[in-house]
This record gives structure tokens, sequence and C-alpha cells, in this order.
């Protein structure tokens, strides 16, 4: 009977328009405290031969410990399977292989 009253619920995300390009980072910086994890996000410039790397900090995430084991979770899923696409992507038969180079005729 519980299966009756549950109601299927989806989530309608909006944001501003200006907001749907995102921000692009190229390092990030996770601290932690027993309240909450901080996910700071930066563009850094790695090209500069220099002591001091310059950057600027692009969004700063603060995330409750339950919903970080969760958000650690799905990355760790969905870089498991973009690895396996681009595994499949490179094989021989899929014309993968080194750049550039022609696929290998098939074996008779």
């Amino acid at each position: 009977m519980a299966d009756e009253d549950e109601r299927e619920r989806h989530i309608n995300i909006h944001f501003a328009p200006e907001d749907m390009a995102g921000h692009y980072a190229n390092f990030a910086n996770v601290s932690f405290s027993d309240y909450e994890f901080t996910i700071t996000f930066a563009r850094v410039d790695h090209e500069i031969d220099a002591d001091e790397i310059p950057g600027v900090v692009v969004t700063r995430v603060n995330l409750a410990p339950k919903f970080m084991a969760e958000l650690a979770e799905a990355l760790a899923d969905s870089y498991s399977k973009y690895r396996t696409r681009e595994g499949i992507k490179n094989l021989p038969e899929f014309g993968g292989g080194a750049a550039g180079a022609p696929p290998s005729p098939p074996e008779s």
C-alpha cells in the first residue's frame, strides 16, 4: 500500500541566462570542517614560469557531508562511464589508434 501513496517527483531547476555558459576551471581545492565540505574552483595560468602561479577563483561551493558523499559517488560513476566510452572509441575496429593514422585493415 505504501507504493500507492508515493508520488513521482521531478526536480525542475532554473537559472539565469547569463549563468548558462557555466565557469571554466582548471584547478580545484577541497577543504572541510566538521560541518561542511568546500570546493573552490579556479582558473590558473600554468604557462607562467614563476614561483607563484597566478589564478582567479571562479566559484566556491559548500556542501553537507552527506551530499559530498553522493557527489563523489556520482563523479566516480560518470568518470568510469566516460573512460569506458573513450576506450571503446580508441579500439581499432572503431577507427582508433595513433592520431592521424588510418585504421588498420581487417585481418583475413
